[in-house]
C-alpha cells in the first residue's frame, strides 16, 4: 500500500519522530479521502488545484496559518516522494505554495517565576521521596539545557558527561549534540541517581535515566503534568508545558549576554532563523519594561 510505503520511508529513510510521522501520515490520509470524494482515480491524476481545494476546504474549517503550512509541507514531502520512487510522472506539488505562519512570541517565565518553580520542586524533593527527586531532576534539566521533552524522555545513563558537565542529547533527524548542564541541574540529577532511582527501578527501566512508577522510561505526558504542576504553584506564573521551559531557558540566555549561535547549537535548531524569535521576546520584554517604568514612555 502507498501510504505504509511512504510512513516506513518517513521513519527509515528521513528519520522523522514519531510525532512527525502521526502528523505527516494523517495529512496525507486526509487528501486522500479528499480525492476520492472528488473522484480522483489516482496519484496520477492529481493536480494543483485538487491540492488547493483541499487546502482551502483546511482554512474553511477554520485550520491556522500554522497547520495549514505544515499541511502544505506534507504534501510537498509525499508527492516528491512519489515522483522519486517512479509512482507519478510528474509531481503537483512542486510549486505549492504554504501560508505565511504568523510569528508569535511564544508565553514564558520571568526568572523570579522560574526559581521559585525550582525552589518549591526543591522542598518537594526533600519531603516527599523518590517520585519528588525525579520531578525535581526532570524540571531542573529542562530548564538549564532547553532540551525538547522528547530529548529529555529520550536521556540515557550514558548520556551523562560529569567530567565535562554535560549531556549527550539525541535531537530531531537523528542529530546529536552535548548541551551544558549548570550545578543546580547536576545537584538534583545526582540525587535523583542516588536516592531515587533504584526505588523505582525494574528489569524494564534499562539504561533510562528517568522512569516512571512502573519502572519504564518516563512518558513525555507525565512530564508535561509535572511541569504544568509545577507552575501552577507559582502565583502568577503562566501555564506552559515543557516547551515553555525551553523558551525560558533560550529568553533568559539571550537576556544574559548569550549569543545567538551559542543558543541556536543550545537548543538544536538546524535555522539561525527559528532562534531569532527569543530575541523578539527579549525585546518585547523591554519595551514592555520602559513602558512600565520610564517617566516619558
Amino acid at each position: 500500500m502507498v501510504l505504509e510505503d511512504y510512513v516506513r520511508h518517513l521513519r527509515l529513510r528521513r528519520q522523522l519522530s514519531e510525532h512527525t510521522v502521526r502528523a505527516y501520515r494523517g495529512d496525507v490520509e486526509g487528501l486522500l479521502r479528499h480525492l476520492q470524494r472528488m473522484q480522483v482515480s489516482g496519484l496520477g491524476d492529481v493536480d494543483l488545484a485538487a491540492l488547493r481545494s483541499w487546502l482551502a476546504l483546511q482554512q474553511s474549517r477554520g485550520q491556522s496559518r500554522s497547520t495549514l503550512q505544515r499541511r502544505s509541507a506534507a504534501l510537498r514531502v509525499f508527492f516528491a516522494w512519489a515522483q522519486q520512487t517512479g509512482r507519478i510522472i510528474r509531481d503537483p506539488a512542486a510549486t505549492l505554495r504554504s501560508p505565511r505562519a504568523a510569528r508569535r512570541l511564544p508565553a514564558t517565565l520571568e526568572r523570579s517565576e522560574a526559581a521559585q518553580m525550582l525552589t518549591e520542586a526543591l522542598t518537594r524533593a526533600t519531603d516527599e521521596g523518590p517520585v519528588a527527586l525525579r520531578d525535581l531532576a526532570m524540571l531542573e534539566v529542562l530548564y538549564a539545557s532547553g532540551i525538547r521533552v522528547s530529548e529529555l524522555c529520550g536521556l540515557d545513563l550514558g548520556d551523562l558527561d560529569r567530567g565535562r558537565g554535560v549531556l549527550r542529547v539525541m535531537g530531531k533527524g537523528r542529530k546529536e549534540r552535548t548541551v551544558p548542564l549548570g550545578a543546580p541541574a547536576w545537584r538534583a540529577v545526582e540525587a535523583w541517581l542516588h536516592s531515587g532511582r533504584a526505588a523505582l527501578a525494574a528489569p524494564q527501566s534499562g539504561p533510562a535515566l528517568f522512569i516512571g512508577l512502573r519502572g519504564r522510561r518516563v512518558d513525555p505526558r507525565i512530564v508535561r503534568r509535572v511541569v504544568h504542576r509545577a507552575l501552577q504553584l507559582v502565583e502568577g506564573a503562566p501555564d506552559l508545558g515543557p516547551h515553555g521551559l525551553r523558551h525560558a531557558m533560550a529568553t533568559h540566555l539571550l537576556e544574559g549576554g548569550a549569543d545567538l549561535r551559542s543558543v541556536q547549537e543550545m537548543l538544536g535548531h538546524a535555522s539561525l532563523a527559528t532562534t531569532q524569535i527569543y530575541t523578539h521576546v527579549s525585546q518585547d520584554r523591554l519595551r514592555h519594561a520602559f513602558q512600565q517604568a520610564h517617566p516619558r514612555a
